[in-house]
């Protein structure tokens, strides 16, 4: 099983597919509660020169509180992440695959709720 969801934008800039993508997040109900410059931060620590790489914590407060309603303790594998990486034909952006990361959560409520989640992620990297 996949673990993100994925697609590839060829012909665009880094901060361009940023853009659209935080647009296509709160297009979708989601925010950007954190954001982690990968690429800034392995320079810093490790002097380590990568491509541009680039983490979304993304959050849907109303799907959020109600996975917290059902499972006090998911909040540990909230927000979910969406990734931008610079690769050699383009941008790559993926979002966490909700079901994926769930499955550790005996609960078939939980299980539809990530079923949600996950359509809508589709929904927008499909539209990004």
């Amino acid at each position: 099983m996949d673990y993100t969801i994925n697609r590839l934008i060829t012909g665009a800039e880094f901060d361009v597919v940023d853009a659209r993508t935080r647009a296509a997040l709160a297009h979708n109900g989601f925010g950007v509660l954190t954001e982690i410059d990968v690429k800034a931060t392995m320079k810093k620590k490790l002097d380590v020169d990568i491509p541009a790489y680039r983490i979304l914590g993304a959050c849907n407060p109303k799907m959020a509180m109600e996975a917290i309603r059902m499972e006090p303790r998911v909040g540990a594998m909230l927000p979910c992440n969406v990734i931008l990486r610079e690769v050699e034909d383009g941008v790559e952006v993926s979002a966490i695959d909700p079901v994926a990361s769930m499955q550790a959560i005996d609960n078939p409520a939980m299980h539809a709720v990530a079923g949600q989640v996950r359509d809508l992620l589709a929904k927008l990297v499909a539209a990004i």
